[in-house]
């Protein structure tokens, strides 16, 4: 009758690598496990490929370029597309200028999209997400 409710939210906890607010990378960036960036990266940023990744975009940082995480937290801007294999959370300050790919949403009062938003399971993703992924590691 009653039905284990799934949990939502970031499994992935541990941040190896800080990007301070003073950094500006030019080209693309791959990170493992988790990426706290403060700091402003004109480029892609991408999880590795299969990892439980997290990347936390702080409010002091930027990405110009396509993101590809597993689990993705947006407190600052990005203009380009976001692809979040399983959680996107959307903070107060997030400002995102492009497409966001997600299997789990938590969208703050005060963030914005100027885009759309499409839900994908993970059992039934489309073929399309995957070729979305590939183009935004590129």
């Amino acid at each position: 009758m009653f039905s284990k409710k799934k949990t939502a939210g970031i499994q992935q906890t541990k941040l190896a690598t800080l990007i301070a607010h003073d950094v500006r990378i030019a080209g693309d960036l791959q990170f493992t496990d988790g990426l706290r960036l403060d700091g402003h990266v004109k480029g892609n940023v991408s999880g590795e490929p299969g990892g439980q990744t997290l990347l936390v975009l702080s409010d002091r940082g930027s990405i110009e370029g396509n993101v590809h995480g597993y689990d993705v937290m947006i407190n600052g801007k990005i203009v380009g597309d976001v692809i979040a294999d399983h959680f996107v959370e959307l903070q107060v300050n997030a400002h995102v200028t492009g497409n966001i790919y997600y299997q789990q949403l938590r969208m703050d009062c005060g963030a914005t999209v100027d885009g759309k938003l499409t839900r994908h399971d993970v059992a039934h993703a489309p073929a399309s997400l995957t070729s979305i992924a590939d183009v935004a590691r590129d």
